[in-house]
């Protein structure tokens, strides 16, 4: 499988506590990979598309915790192009008219001039928390979205059928703190993308990819790491080797501990440790104790990563 793929299988299995958060996430998903039919009678029907069965499974439940609803899976085999089996989702108006309340809670069906009209972007009641945005995205991603492998390249990308669309999803994604997402055109479809690997990192955490972050964070640990080996050309392999595989250990360490409680849960001096391994992923632990203020020893600063390790196994 690929590293997409594994994100998106993990975040299937992922399940929003709030309801504003489910409702969010449902919106966000239907977006990008929903259309809709239209009966007669005014009625309406909605389709949603995915060739990943795990995200079928994760919105048939959710839809049917939501909305009280049981949506109608069709498995229909794949075109030449694409090999495997296309899983439909499917919500037939009837007459409680679910379609269409699934749309307007969703933002997606609006009224204007008295009329009803499908709307081309986010719907900003939606998404007012934190928490909503996050699970919006959440849903974006597991319908229009992909990453590569960190091994190949750093990029992440969403792509979006209107630009209004692709505007929206950029401003969303650029609402979190130090994300900076950009959009360009391809073909007929707008992609939004960011191509920074901490920026990517944090966009995993704020999916809730856990796993798949821990996984990225290590590959990319490891790409540094051998980046920096390959500039340094009068020092002994051996000792460098045991530095790269040092520094390591400690960084998936402390990201361990950030995403499992925070570094705020550890005591003042390994936190001061624990931020400068984090600013200096290379570094040996000589030159880490030469910048601590004041400065330690070898073995002081190896003591304060021996407790942090420590921590971090208990976890």
């Amino acid at each position: 499988m690929t590293f997409a793929t594994d994100t998106k299988n993990e975040l299937a299995h992922f399940e929003p506590e709030k309801k504003c958060c489910m409702l969010a996430e449902i919106a966000g998903f239907i977006r990008m990979c929903g259309s809709i039919k239209l009966a007669g009678g005014g009625k309406i029907s909605i389709l949603i598309t995915t060739e990943n069965p795990a995200i079928v499974r994760h919105y048939k439940k959710m839809i049917k915790e939501y909305f009280d609803i049981d949506a109608t899976l069709t498995i229909e085999q794949g075109t030449s192009l694409k090999k495997g089996h296309i899983y439909i989702l499917s919500v037939e108006d009837g007459d409680q008219q679910m379609g269409q309340q699934i749309l307007r809670e969703t933002g997606i069906l609006m009224v204007r001039a008295g009329l009803n009209y499908i709307s081309d972007g986010i719907y900003d009641g939606i998404i007012k928390t934190k928490c909503c945005r996050k699970a919006y995205l959440r849903g974006v991603f597991l319908g229009a979205g992909t990453i590569s492998d960190p091994e190949k390249s750093y990029h992440f990308e969403l792509i979006c059928n209107t630009q209004m669309l692709a505007n929206d999803v950029k401003k969303l994604i650029n609402s979190f703190v130090d994300l900076h997402a950009k959009i360009i055109l391809r073909k007929k479809s707008y992609v939004v993308y960011v191509k920074e690997s901490e920026q990517i990192i944090d966009i995993l955490n704020i999916l809730k990819a856990h796993g798949q972050l821990l996984k990225y964070e290590e590959v990319r640990i490891m790409k540094e790491m051998r980046n920096k080996t390959n500039r340094i050309t009068n020092c002994d392999n051996a000792n460098l080797d045991k530095t790269v595989a040092t520094a390591e250990r400690q960084m998936a360490a402390i990201r361990k501990i950030e995403i499992t409680q925070g570094l705020s849960s550890l005591p003042e001096k390994l936190r001061d440790v624990a931020e400068l391994r984090r600013e200096n992923p290379s570094a040996s632990l000589v030159e880490l104790a030469e910048m601590m203020d004041p400065p330690l020893t070898k073995s002081g600063i190896n003591n304060r990563f021996r407790k942090i390790n420590e921590i971090a196994e208990k976890l």
